[in-house]
Formats: C-alpha cells, sequence, structure tokens
C-alpha cells in the first residue's frame, strides 16, 4: 500500500510539474506577444496621434488637422466608459481592417485604416493585447469639428467606396524576404503614403503619384521617390537607415512632424527592419533626376538680396558655402527639402522655425528659429530663392505671397 500511495503521490507531483511547466509557457508566450504589439505599435507610431500634448500615452484628443476640419484621435487605453477597455479582439480587428467602431460607425480615414488594413491578424491582436497592458486613463475625446456633411459618419461609406482597398498585404513571390518586409512596413504599419502622398479634392491619395510628396499636419512632407533632388535618388540605404534611426545624416535632419515620427516610432525599430524600409523605399520608382525643378528665369538682382540675407541670419549654422556643419546643422546644398516642389515646409520652418529629433544617438535636439518677427515676406521670399538655386540647388523661385498665405495660416492656427 505504502508504494501505491508513493507512486499515486509521485504522480500528483509529475501532474503539478507538467501544469506549472504549461502555464510557465502559456505566460512567457503571452509576454512575447504583449512586447511584439508594443513594438508594433511604436512602428505604427500609434502614440504620435492618439497622446495629446501634456496627455497621458494613448489617452487620445490630440488635435489632428484634416484640409476639413480636425478631428481628435480616440482614446486607446482600456478604460471602459471612454477608451476600448469594453472591445473584444474582433471589435479591434474591425476597426484596424475595416474602420469601423463596434457598433458600426464609420472610423474617419484620419485613422489611417485605409493602410491598417493591410495588417495581419496575428499582428493586430498582439497590438491590442499590448494595448490592453496600459493604465486605463479616463479621457473623453472631443467630437470632430467637421462641416456638414463630412459631419455625419455615414458619409464615410461614399469615400470609402471610392478610395478604400480592404484587404491584407500579399507577399511578392518574385521578392526578397527583406523587400517584402519593407512593403509591409512602409504600405501597412508605417502608413508613410498616408502624408508623403498628393491627394485629391476629397482627400483620397492620387495611388498613380503615391509617394511624390503630399501634406500633412499643415507640413508638406518630401518625395520618397528615387528621383534626384527632391526624392531619396541620392540617398543610399545607410542614408534611410541612418536617418530614421537617429533623425539625421549627412544631408538632412527630422523637423516637425517627422522629428515626432523618429521620436515615437522609427528610432525604436530594429536595424533589420529599416534596412527593410529602405531596401523598398530605393526600389520606388522615379524619373533619375529628368523632373527636377528648375527656375525658368534667373533674376540675380533677386539672388543678390536673396544671398544678403542668408549671409547675415542663416550662414552662422548653415556656412557660406551651404554645406552646414556634419553632424549638427544640416547643409543647404543638395538638401532635399530644399529641392521640394511644394514649399509650405520651406516657409513654415523659416517663419515658425522647429525641433528636430530626439534621439539616443542626437540627443541635443537643435532647433530652428523662427523668423517671422525678423524678416518680410519678400525678404523670406528671397532667402528661398537664393538657396533654392544656390550651392548646385535647383529649384523654382518662391513668392512673396507664398510666404504670406503660410504666415497667415500659421497665425490662424494659433
Amino acid at each position: 500500500m505504502r508504494s501505491v500511495a508513493i507512486i499515486a503521490l509521485a504522480a500528483s507531483l509529475a501532474t503539478l510539474g507538467a501544469v506549472g511547466a504549461a502555464r510557465a509557457i502559456a505566460h512567457d508566450s503571452e509576454h512575447a506577444r504583449i512586447a511584439r504589439g508594443r513594438y508594433l505599435a511604436q512602428a505604427g507610431d500609434c502614440a504620435a496621434c492618439h497622446t495629446a500634448v501634456g496627455g497621458r500615452p494613448y489617452a487620445g484628443n490630440r488635435p489632428v488637422p484634416t484640409p476639413f476640419g480636425t478631428i481628435y484621435a480616440s482614446n486607446l487605453t482600456p478604460d471602459r466608459e471612454t477608451g476600448i477597455g469594453g472591445w473584444t479582439d474582433d471589435d479591434f480587428w474591425r476597426a484596424m481592417h475595416e474602420g469601423r467602431r463596434p457598433n458600426g460607425d464609420h472610423l474617419y480615414p484620419a485613422f489611417p485604416y485605409p493602410w491598417f488594413t493591410h495588417l495581419s491578424h496575428d499582428d493586430v491582436l498582439a497590438i491590442k493585447a499590448f494595448l490592453d497592458t496600459l493604465p486605463p486613463v479616463r479621457q473623453s475625446v472631443r467630437a470632430p469639428d467637421l462641416p456638414w456633411p463630412m459631419s455625419m459618419r455615414a458619409s464615410v461609406a461614399g469615400w470609402n467606396l471610392l478610395f478604400f482597398h480592404e484587404g491584407e498585404l500579399a507577399s511578392d513571390p518574385f521578392r526578397s524576404a527583406e523587400w517584402n518586409r519593407g512593403q509591409y512596413l512602409v504600405e501597412g504599419l508605417g502608413h508613410c503614403s498616408a502624408c508623403h502622398s498628393p491627394k485629391n479634392v476629397l482627400g483620397g491619395v492620387k495611388r498613380d503619384a503615391r509617394f511624390e510628396g503630399g501634406m500633412g499636419e499643415g507640413w508638406f512632407a518630401t518625395s520618397l521617390r528615387r528621383t534626384p533632388g527632391e526624392g531619396l535618388g541620392d540617398w543610399s540605404v545607410d542614408d534611410i537607415v541612418t536617418y530614421l534611426k537617429s533623425g539625421a545624416n549627412a544631408r538632412a535632419r527630422a523637423l516637425g512632424p517627422m522629428a515626432e515620427v523618429v521620436e515615437h516610432s522609427t528610432q525604436h525599430l530594429s536595424d533589420a527592419d529599416l534596412h527593410a524600409i529602405a531596401v523598398y523605399l530605393k526600389d520606388l520608382p522615379g524619373d533619375d533626376g529628368k523632373g527636377r525643378s528648375q527656375s525658368a528665369s534667373r533674376d540675380d538682382a533677386r539672388l543678390a538680396r536673396g544671398k544678403l540675407v542668408y549671409v547675415d541670419q542663416c550662414a552662422g549654422c548653415h556656412m557660406e558655402n551651404g554645406e552646414g556643419i556634419a553632424g549638427v546643422f544640416p547643409p543647404i546644398k543638395g538638401n532635399t527639402a530644399v529641392h521640394a516642389h511644394d514649399v509650405t515646409s520651406l516657409a513654415r520652418l523659416v517663419l515658425d522655425g522647429a525641433r528636430s529629433a530626439r534621439t539616443p544617438e542626437k540627443p541635443e535636439a537643435f532647433a530652428m528659429p523662427g523668423f517671422a518677427d525678423k524678416l518680410t515676406d519678400q525678404e523670406i521670399a528671397d532667402v528661398l530663392t537664393y538657396v533654392r538655386e544656390s550651392f548646385g540647388n535647383q529649384a523654382d523661385a518662391v513668392s512673396a505671397s507664398t510666404v504670406a498665405g503660410e504666415r497667415k495660416t500659421l497665425r490662424a492656427s494659433r
């Protein structure tokens, strides 16, 4: 009898050990899933839009400007009243994949579901698992400030019919695994073309001109195509990786909304994923320089005026030769943003200034000062024309009326 009892005890201990091991494996698996979800949320830059200035992370209520009005980002914390604490996995999948709330209402496409629809089911639920671990924050979100009929969520149904292409992203069997990973990150999680593409009058991306540059949050996001000058044609894969990881390279420094992208998103990505993004971007079509903008007529008197402003106000940082200071102040010479066909960001930068991204590699976060109180519209137009037509740069002149328009926009946004 004693031997039977010992055998039974041993069997019970073995069972308990097996159960404990299974629980440990399940715990480790869930921990890994949450960690993966955190990484994917960073890749999707979720915190940037869903965290108000001075607010709690992911608690929403941040204003997101659009050409039609202002939309306020939703609360992604697991608060049951004001966040997504009451959402099921299926609810979250539907929001990401179809752009719908649990009650069936349409989400506005300021939430980039036209890109998130490309994510895999497992990745979407991993993001949900991470969000469920956040501290719940009771934070009500303001209603969208939109004119009729856009104020009616039902109007999004018509927009979706025209511009929304639902479905997970298929891999290209004729491309490398790295290229396909880059496609997944750029076209899905990163939703890069949401800002870096021109839009039509209804706010839909012009699909035949994707990545040729577009407006985002009041800034012009430059072309990501491989066109030299305005695009990434002069950038190497390593240039792109360095820029996304640190916020700066020898050619440019991240400012404005792109600084937030670097801080909240790309600096946290693995080197392998950054390299995959760069490989994919370098494979986007370009015109190999044939489309490089060049001013039709050179106004020497205007360039002389612009040079005087440059030497007086700009050369201290960017140097008289336009080459900047390596690792500190970006060059004017060959700068992608300087060649942009839309000068909104250039005018805004000179008028209002901006802070660069802060990363472990570039912790100083240098800022470009604003000159709105020091320079007239004509002086700013002259100096921008000078830098766009000097140092080997070839881009169109800038008018004083363009600068005046951006000055007015900035005043109205305050």
